[in-house]
C-alpha cells in the first residue's frame, strides 16, 4: 500500500514542471517509504500534461490525471479523492516550500496528528519573500478575515498541507470552494470535525511566476470567504474523526 501521495495542481507549468518533479521525487525517495506523485492538469493550454506523462519513472511513480473544472481547489480535491494512500497532501508546482518538511510531516502524521499545515507564520520558519507593499497589505487583510473562520491558524494559504486518510476523505468530499481560497474552507471543516491541526515551520522561498494578481484576485478571494462562511453556516456539523492527545509543535 502507498504510504504517502503528494498531489501537485498544475496549470500551464511546462517550463518548470520537469525540474519540480525531479526534485519532488528525489525528496520522496529519500524517505524510503512507498510514495507517489499525482499531477493534476487543471485546464492547461501548454504542454504541462505531456511533461508529466513523459517524466522518467523511478522509485517514486508519477501519474497524471485531469481536472476540467478551473481552480486550484478543484484540482487539489480531484487529486486527493483519486488516491487511496494512508496519508495524502499537496504542494505547489513552484516548490516554494522546501521538501525537507516531509520528514517532520510524516513523523507528526504517524503520531496521530490529523492535519499538518506548512506555516510561514511559525516563529521558526524561514521566509524569503519579495512581495510588493500592496500585496503584503492584502495578505494581512486576508489573514485577518480568514482568522474569523479558522481561528488559531496563523497561515491558511501556504501551499503545503498533509492529512491522514480518514480526515482527508471527511473534509475533501464536501469541499465546495474551487478557487484559491479553498484552504480556508478545508481547514474550517477540519476544525469542525475535531481534527488535530499542527502548524509546521517551513523554509519558504517566493518563486517568480505566480498567477495571483492582487487587484484582479483580491476581491474574488474576499468574496470567496463570504461564500465559505455562508456554506458552512448552512450545513449541519459532521461527525468527528478520531484524534489523539495533542503533541508539541516541531521546534
Amino acid at each position: 500500500m502507498t504510504l504517502l501521495s503528494v498531489v501537485v495542481p498544475v496549470r500551464n507549468e511546462e517550463s518548470r514542471l520537469s525540474t519540480t518533479l525531479a526534485a519532488l521525487t528525489t525528496a520522496l525517495a529519500a524517505t524510503r517509504e512507498p510514495c507517489e506523485v499525482v499531477v493534476v492538469d487543471n485546464t492547461s493550454t501548454d504542454r504541462s500534461g505531456e511533461v508529466a506523462r513523459g517524466h522518467r519513472s523511478g522509485p517514486v511513480p508519477v501519474r497524471l490525471i485531469r481536472c476540467d473544472q478551473p481552480g486550484k481547489g478543484a484540482a487539489v480535491r480531484t487529486g486527493v479523492l483519486r488516491t487511496d494512500s494512508r496519508y495524502v497532501g499537496f504542494c505547489d508546482a513552484d516548490l516554494a516550500t522546501d521538501m525537507a518538511a516531509l520528514v517532520p510531516t510524516l513523523r507528526f502524521l504517524r503520531t496521530g496528528v490529523n492535519v499538518v499545515v506548512g506555516s510561514r507564520a511559525h516563529p521558526n520558519s524561514i521566509v524569503r519573500a519579495r512581495h510588493t507593499q500592496i500585496r503584503q497589505a492584502g495578505a494581512w487583510a486576508f489573514r485577518h478575515a480568514a482568522g474569523s473562520i479558522v481561528p488559531g491558524v496563523g497561515d491558511t494559504q501556504c501551499g503545503y498541507k498533509f492529512f491522514d486518510r480518514c480526515t482527508a476523505d471527511a473534509i475533501f468530499q464536501p469541499l465546495r470552494t474551487p478557487g484559491w481560497a479553498f484552504d480556508v474552507e478545508l481547514l474550517a471543516r477540519a476544525q469542525r470535525i475535531g481534527a488535530m491541526i499542527v502548524e509546521l515551520p517551513v523554509s519558504w522561498t517566493d518563486v517568480p511566476g505566480s498567477t495571483f494578481r492582487p487587484m484582479r484576485d483580491g476581491y474574488r478571494s474576499f468574496a470567496a470567504l463570504a461564500r465559505i462562511r455562508a456554506i458552512l453556516g448552512a450545513e449541519k456539523p459532521r461527525a468527528a474523526v478520531p484524534v489523539m492527545t495533542p503533541v508539541a509543535e516541531v521546534a
